[in-house]
């Protein structure tokens, strides 16, 4: 796949300044302290000289593999081991353990350093644990039966003349209708089990989602179903943060690696390879 991390970064850049500009600041990370004491020998991590991370258990594709964040396969077990290493920690240095979603959003002391498991950032959730700028922002997909006339297709425009579906409301919506521009109507959904049951019953040939619901629904729930591709970023998408414990003394430190990530492209790049590419949801150009 042809290098795009520039371009990819600077509309990552621009939607992230509006999710900032938008967003209440109270509960957002202080700023960053100075370079010398985001370094392992100086962060106040659970064991000195080491880096907790926490996901899980099971750790589902396409986000790790075969249920083993320490192999670093899958895009966040790749982001965790990047962010490790930006602060300073060889992949010999990071230990794993595995706690419940519901545990790690809840308040109270945490038993890891940061935990890494498709937290989605929300003012509700800051009330109870910290955050850091995110290091993804979820894209639409459109998902399709293996059978369909769309599967296999990989740009927008060969979706045009394409029945589609989503919820009503949603960014999904907005995706077809500013992005894909069907010549056909799209289908409007209360909710996304309906639009699920109009794609299983043949009323439309596909119908979209964010990706990680299209991972879920062609992962688990609708297995003849495959994801045909991801829609260009539109609308505010949900995004993704690494969760730490409510004031933690890393939270500055872990968005700062997150950013200079971020503003390399290694975040893009892992993207591209473990979503795009490894996952089969291929960029809809």
């Amino acid at each position: 796949m042809a290098r795009r991390a520039p371009v990819a970064v600077a509309t990552v850049t621009a939607v992230l300044a509006a999710l900032t500009g938008c967003a209440p600041q109270d509960n957002d990370p202080a700023p960053a302290p100075a370079r010398a004491s985001c370094t392992k020998d100086s962060l106040p991590t659970r064991t000195a000289g080491r880096l907790t991370i926490a996901t899980d258990d099971p750790a589902y594709e396409p986000w790790f593999t075969d249920n083993k964040p320490e192999n670093g396969e899958g895009f966040e077990a790749a982001v965790a081991y990047a962010v490790a290493e930006q602060l300073g920690y060889a992949r010999s240095d990071v230990t794993w353990t595995r706690v419940r979603f519901d545990n790690a959003i809840a308040p109270g002391p945490k038993e890891f350093d940061f935990d890494i498991n498709q937290f989605s950032i929300t003012e509700a959730r800051k009330q109870a644990v910290d955050f850091s700028t995110p290091y993804y922002l979820s894209r639409q997909a459109v998902i399709a039966l293996k059978s369909s006339t769309i599967a296999g297709k990989r740009s927008l425009a060969d979706l045009r003349g394409a029945r589609l579906g989503a919820q009503v409301g949603t960014t999904s919506y907005q995706a077809i209708t500013e992005m894909i521009k069907p010549t056909v109507k799209p289908q409007v959904y209360s909710s996304n089990d309906d639009a699920k049951k109009a794609l299983q019953n043949g009323q439309v040939d596909g119908i979209v989602v964010d990706l990680p619901t299209a991972f879920y629904i062609t992962g688990a729930e609708i297995t003849e179903a495959t994801i045909v591709g991801q829609v260009p970023q539109v609308g505010v998408p949900e995004a993704f943060g690494l969760l730490l414990d409510k004031n933690s003394p890393l939270t500055s430190c872990v968005s700062r690696a997150v950013g200079q990530l971020r503003d390399a492209g290694t975040l893009t790049e892992l993207e591209q390879r473990w979503l795009a590419q490894a996952a089969g949801a291929a960029e809809l150009t």
